[in-house]
């Protein structure tokens, strides 16, 4: 009997990864976190949501050699300021093989491919090896595509990966969601044609449950420290540390402003970008302390530059409060007090600042 069947068949496995979720929700109660019951409700549902993430990439799709493209981040499992713009696609790789992308374009205003080394799992981030976006991608005649995905280099389409790259990413951001189509893609593993995967043996149940712990341990954690950091910068909109983002995960397309924020129930906070660069698109949008988006499906937590009702002279000025203020650009707190923000500018070559003012609602004109 291997050490894992012996853990398996013994219970120890399951033991030890209840003792690591219960190790893990000690997150929800670190010193600088709210702690207040609501804040900590949502705390203890994040935990859930990553949870559910944490299983599905570790245990049921955790094999490069059969790789699925699934949606990681959705509407009710979130993470690190998810875009509600977004629609993520992500699977496990190894570098030792190659794969072949293949789909049809569609007409998403965004399609950008990562090729990633992701230590989530440890708190160690995510780090890009290789990208291509929309802009580089060659089509036949009808929107279809094909890329390549190798460390070898490729004729046409290809994206790179790296000795140490164990993922991708796939981003499609939209403008209009209503009206604009996504792209539909798969991805195969070059001379798995005629292979099967192996059923479920007591090493991936073993080493499955334990990464997904260690997964929600590590995200959590990643992403609390990042909110405590925000806590110097209330109700203000700085720039963000570019290099952490990529480390992180972030889009090498995209510069990112983050921060936290707090009204109180008259208050306001208005934003205000005095000018808005040539780019592919931008975005702003409300989160709560767990970095997560707040309900998008909903309320109107986020403004982008489809969605935005512009100033005169260009620029933009958005209003984030408790109540309607009957103005544009309203966007929603959904019953919070207080979260994280971000607005980013998406494949700009300026980045202008984003004046934010706290002000009381009978003042807002």
């Amino acid at each position: 009997m291997t050490e894992s069947e012996e853990r398996v068949s013994s219970g120890k496995s399951w033991d030890e990864f209840c003792d690591a979720l219960k190790e893990a929700g000690r997150v929800v109660q670190s010193a600088d976190a709210p702690s207040d019951a609501f804040n900590r409700a949502e705390g203890y549902r994040y935990l859930t949501r990553m949870l559910r993430a944490g299983l599905e990439s570790f245990l049921e799709h955790g094999d490069p050699a059969f790789p699925q493209l699934r949606c990681p981040c959705h509407t009710t499992i979130k993470m690190g300021a998810d875009n509600p713009d977004n629609y993520y696609q992500s699977t496990s790789l190894d570098p030792q093989y190659e794969y072949k992308i293949t789909g049809t374009r569609g007409t998403v205003d965004y399609l950008g491919f990562g090729t990633v080394i992701n230590r989530y799992s440890t708190g160690g981030g995510m780090k890009t090896s290789g990208y291509l976006d929309s802009s580089e991608l060659n089509l036949d005649a009808d929107g279809n595509l094909e890329v390549i995905v190798s460390q070898k280099e490729h004729a046409g389409n290809w994206l790179a990966m790296g000795p140490e790259t164990n993922s991708l990413n796939v981003r499609q951001t939209f403008q209009d969601r209503i009206n604009e189509i996504p792209a539909d893609i798969v991805i195969e593993r070059l001379g798995a044609e005629q292979e099967r995967p192996q059923p479920l043996t007591a090493e991936k149940l073993d080493h499955g449950l334990a990464g997904a712990a260690r997964f929600v341990r590590g995200t959590t954690q990643l992403f609390e420290n990042w909110s405590e950091s925000f806590l110097p910068t209330m109700n203000e909109l700085p720039p963000a540390d570019q290099a952490y983002c990529q480390s992180i995960g972030g889009d090498p397309n995209i510069y990112y402003f983050h921060s936290a924020w707090e009204l109180a129930d008259d208050e306001v906070l208005v934003l205000e970008a005095d000018s808005i660069p040539d780019c592919q698109t931008w975005n702003f949008q409300l989160d709560n302390w767990w970095m997560e988006s707040l309900d998008y499906r909903y309320h109107t937590i986020h403004i982008n530059k489809h969605t935005a009702k512009y100033e005169t002279d260009g620029g933009v000025r958005l209003i984030i409060s408790h109540t309607d203020p009957e103005l544009p650009n309203w966007v929603e707190t959904a019953g919070h007090n207080m979260g994280t923000m971000c607005w980013r500018w998406i494949g700009a070559s300026e980045h202008p600042p984003v004046k934010a003012t706290v002000m009381k609602l009978a003042d807002l004109s």
